[in-house]
């Protein structure tokens, strides 16, 4: 009797199926999703080509030095990309300038959410007042557009990294706010938060350990979405020259340079633009199959 209920108790405990973590679930989620790869696919190497770019490349011989008798060539088996109007290679160019533009794009939206999450979290979990009074100031930002505010920024504190990573930061903190909030206006009425609150846990262990785990989601997707703008309009800024600088290589700066030959060498435009159009089209479908994913009424 007893060998017949020690084999069925380790019959059953084998039987029992293994249970996936809930990043488990969304990733195989994203895995039907063969847009969102794509697009992961696509930004991975992109980042790779940033990272790796010095170890292929040296600054000050290959994209910033001078060579007038290799001026304005054609894409060639050499020149992949063709040359510029300085005799500089345009692939070594584009490949160094997603550095500037990614880092600059990923950068701006983690201080972005980190400013505005902030505020966001503090309006939601404690509202009344507080809420009040940052929200209304969110919405006097939030009346200015992102783009426009980013312009007067820049141009306020001058054209350099730092300066565009504040200007784009403060731009998109207000829609950061706005998506922390929200969530948390729901979650803090719940069985478990009111179970934290009744064992005396602080409020801050509150939000950082129950709150703003459970709100995730949507934060991931904006964020993923936030990236693709900021790139977007940090080439913008760039083109307006109010963005990095020449002779540092940056898409927009590229796009710039390239406006008085676009009519008889249309390749000098041509490919920061793919650079550029590639990028956000890869965060727009890794968003969009994010949020498919994240969504647990899709299981």
């Amino acid at each position: 009797m007893n060998v017949l209920s020690t084999g069925s108790q380790a019959l059953g405990k084998t039987a029992q199926p293994k249970k996936r973590s809930q990043w488990a679930d969304v990733w195989r989620r994203l895995k039907r999703n063969k847009m969102a790869i794509a697009g992961l696919i696509i930004f991975l190497l992109l980042c790779t080509a940033a990272i790796t770019a010095p170890l292929f490349y040296n600054f000050d011989t290959d994209i910033v030095s001078i060579n007038i008798p290799n001026r304005l060539q054609p894409p060639s088996a050499q020149n992949w990309f063709g040359t510029d109007e300085m005799g500089r290679d345009i692939f070594a160019r584009v490949v160094w300038g997603s550095r500037m533009s990614l880092f600059i794009g990923i950068t701006s939206a983690a201080f972005a959410l980190i400013i505005g999450g902030f505020f966001g979290a503090i309006a939601g979990y404690f509202g009344k007042m507080s809420d009040s009074i940052i929200m209304r100031v969110m919405d006097i930002f939030q009346a200015i557009p992102g783009t426009l505010l980013a312009i007067c920024i820049a141009a306020a504190l001058g054209p350099s990294v730092i300066n565009l990573i504040i200007a784009l930061s403060v731009s998109f903190a207000p829609s950061f706010a706005r998506v922390v909030r929200a969530p948390i206006l729901t979650i803090r009425e719940v069985e478990y938060i009111e179970a934290a609150k009744a064992i005396g846990a602080k409020p801050r262990t509150i939000i950082f350990n129950h709150v703003l785990p459970n709100c995730l989601a949507p934060i991931i997707v904006h964020t993923t979405l936030a990236i693709a703008i900021m790139i977007l309009i940090t080439s913008g800024l760039s083109f307006l020259g109010l963005g990095i600088q020449p002779p540092m290589p940056e898409w927009g700066s590229l796009l710039a340079g390239a406006r008085g030959h676009i009519r008889d060498h249309s390749y000098m435009a041509f490919f920061p633009g793919a650079a550029i159009m590639l990028t956000i089209l890869s965060l727009n479908l890794l968003g969009d199959g994010l949020r498919d994913a994240l969504d647990p009424r899709l299981k």
